[in-house]
């Protein structure tokens, strides 16, 4: 069953001395930009759902940060909202990063593109201003070395 919450996760590569990538997804049944996103599947956590989103959706497998931004989505705007009871009107969507060690993504058939950007490009790609606030959370947190693992 699905849970009432969702996960969306900033794919994110430092390398020394260079600009810090952020890697958007053009999502294949709507055709606009960004981050991994997922809900969670019967006992998970938002940490293991995290976890698990990533993996799938692009193949990335590194440290998880937690982020303090969260956002609130509407229940109709998913399939499983009859599973959920009936005064459930919106849900959480935590917020989370994980470093890749290499700007490369494996696609799952959910996204058709991925591109790896610095932070104004990736940021203008962005339809949801929830992605957009996670980007500046963890832009923050890097400039001030300030990650905290999940």
């Amino acid at each position: 069953m699905r849970a009432p919450f969702n996960v969306l996760v900033i794919p994110f590569c430092r390398a020394p001395g260079a600009e810090t990538l952020y890697c958007v997804l053009r999502r294949a049944d709507a055709g606009f930009w960004q981050w991994v996103a997922g809900g969670g599947e019967d006992s998970e956590t938002p940490v293991e759902t995290a976890i698990r989103e990533t993996h799938e959706e692009t193949g990335i497998e590194g440290p998880l940060y937690a982020l303090q931004s969260q956002a609130r989505v509407p229940v109709s705007a998913f399939t499983a909202r009859d599973q959920w009871p009936d005064d459930l009107y919106v849900i959480p969507e935590h917020h989370f990063a994980v470093e890749a060690a290499a700007p490369a993504a494996r696609l799952s058939a959910e996204h058709t593109a991925c591109e790896w950007l610095p932070y104004n490009a990736a940021f203008a790609r962005l339809r949801w201003q929830s992605n957009q606030t996670a980007l500046q959370e963890l832009a923050e947190r890097l400039s001030r070395d300030d990650l905290l693992r999940a």
